[in-house]
């Protein structure tokens, strides 16, 4: 069974007066004990913080309340904050959902920066919220070694926060690697997948779920998509590792629901709202206000962008999402609405962008895959490949014209990183193996789930000559193992300061090390 279709069948077989009847109850047992124990009178930060987009000399800096009040962040050098500076940032008002950014600017480089924010009460400036705080380290300027990690797929398929299996563990584990900054490849929710209290092992054992209201249905209005992010939130793993890892934030489906695009029109009865396209609106927006993104001036709602990271590193995040076509056979001979992905524009930005880059590395961070078939149906597809194997077709010409315009233009030591296919897996792909031979060689690199089910693997496309190197997960093995089975994956990148050499490895929840690759970097 697939993995996208698996858990709507499991829903089904569950009593749905006995899901209303017991979820609210339980969301109020088992919810964060200092959202109950809090001061009255004082704005509250129980979500903590993150940083997010970290640049030469800035950051943005995010956060919560629970009240109309205003941003404040005070950021030093040093953790006794001797020379600190103070930001008073926006009013955190319904209108966002109570969250705020602040952007930080003119950091020193290379330096290790300590922040902490609190919130004003807009009704009297000198009732404040305690102060949260965190840290993370700015860009360089210089070369010097960077690590930095990858993965994606949150609280999926059924299985979010077990308090006694330790909440999402893998956050931890990935916090304690003391990653530069963190690329989230999509899925960072599961809009579309409600949480159960109790789910059976197949040993017998019971996962158990925290669970809210906004985790009992599938999402439809604005709050219950802000509700997703603030579920991930109650977990001390995530907030801890948020306050310190810097992010790099993209989205996939499930920050709307199972492989959307805008045009769609649901036929799915747990769906009051059929329009896809308002809910893409309304998931935009919760995605937009609770990842610490730094908001385009040009285009608030963009959210492909380039994160350079000192004279060796720049990351490009892509957006497969917000211009897609519909999902279809793929199988279209040219060019056309029909067939995008990226859609023209956001190409002809990356394009730009990657010929402007001086960087040594350049990262593309991509939601889903470019060879393993990814279906939607059993005639759709949802991501690149088209299982035909042959020349480009469909949504694999805009891949084509990419990896075409990198060739002619000499565009070298381009790595592409995704998640999607919750299992971990190292693909190289080379012109002498692929139908369509007009390209570099390149390596593509797969990382999750973080905390959902594992399945897998997925089938190759050999349009474009990938080859299996590395694949995480055991043969023959059941779809949606749950987190406890240690299935979970994530990857890190260490750039050496010296000879560039990028360093690839795969990890499980535990930290090991299951897959390593030295690239040495193609000085042409």
């Amino acid at each position: 069974m697939r993995r996208r279709s698996f858990l709507s069948r499991s829903l089904a077989a569950t009593a749905a007066g006995t899901l209303t009847s017991l979820l609210p109850r339980r969301a109020t047992a088992r919810e964060a004990p200092a959202l109950v124990t809090r001061e009255v009178l004082r704005p509250a930060v129980d979500w903590g913080t993150a940083v997010g987009d970290v640049t030469a000399g800035r950051a943005t800096v995010w956060s919560r309340t629970d009240r109309p009040a205003r941003m404040v962040v005070e950021y030093a050098t040093s953790e006794s904050f001797r020379d600190a500076r103070r930001v008073v940032g926006p009013a955190a008002l319904e209108t966002s959902g109570f969250t705020a950014r602040v952007e930080l600017l003119d950091l020193p480089p290379d330096a290790r920066i300590s922040y902490r924010v609190l919130f004003q009460d807009l009704g009297d400036s000198s009732v404040s919220s305690p102060p949260v705080p965190g840290r993370f380290r700015s860009a360089p300027t210089g070369r010097r070694d960077v690590l930095f990690a990858w993965s994606a797929d949150t609280v999926g398929q059924g299985w979010g926060i077990n308090p006694e299996w330790g909440g999402l563990r893998i956050y931890e584990t990935m916090r304690l690697a003391v990653p530069d900054f963190f690329v989230h490849c999509g899925d960072s929710i599961y809009a579309d997948q409600p949480l159960l209290p109790e789910v059976r092992l197949d040993d017998g054992t019971i996962w158990r779920n925290v669970v809210t209201a906004a985790k009992s249905k599938v999402a439809e209005s604005l709050d219950e998509f802000r509700g997703n992010y603030l579920y991930n939130l109650l977990d001390e793993n995530v907030r801890r590792f948020a306050a310190e890892v810097p992010q790099i934030a993209l989205w996939d489906d499930h920050e709307v629901r199972d492989n959307w695009y805008p045009t769609q029109v649901l036929r799915d009865p747990r769906y009051q709202v059929t329009s896809v396209a308002l809910l893409a609106a309304r998931a935009k927006q919760a995605f937009l206000e609770h990842m610490p993104v730094r908001l385009c001036p040009d285009d608030p709602e963009r959210i492909d962008r380039s994160i350079p990271y000192g004279p060796s590193l720049e990351v490009f995040a892509l957006d497969m999402r917000s211009d897609r076509s519909a999902n279809s056979p793929n199988r279209q001979t040219s060019t056309s609405e029909e067939t995008a992905l990226l859609g023209r524009e956001q190409i002809e930005r990356l394009k730009a962008h990657l010929l402007a880059s001086r960087a040594t590395w350049k990262v593309v961070a991509s939601d889903m895959p470019i060879g393993l078939v990814v279906r939607d149906g059993p005639a759709d597809f949802e991501a690149v490949a088209n299982a035909e194997g042959g020349p480009p077709l469909g949504r694999e010409l805009e891949i084509a014209d990419l990896l075409r315009f990198l060739r002619d233009r000499r565009i070298r030591n381009v790595v592409w990183l995704t998640g999607d296919v919750h299992y971990a897996a190292a693909h190289h792909y080379a012109p002498e193996r692929a139908r369509f031979k007009e390209f570099l060689p390149f390596w593509e690199f797969v990382a999750g789930p973080l905390h959902a089910g594992t399945f897998g693997p997925s089938e190759l496309d050999p349009t474009f000559g990938p080859e299996v190197r590395f694949l995480g997960i055991p043969g023959g093995m059941k779809p949606n193992r749950p987190p406890s089975e240690g299935l979970q994956f994530f990857g890190t990148v260490r750039i050496d300061g010296k000879t560039e050499t990028m360093t690839v490895r795969l990890h499980n929840l535990r930290g090991e090390a299951i897959y390593s690759v030295d690239l040495a970097p193609d000085r042409g």
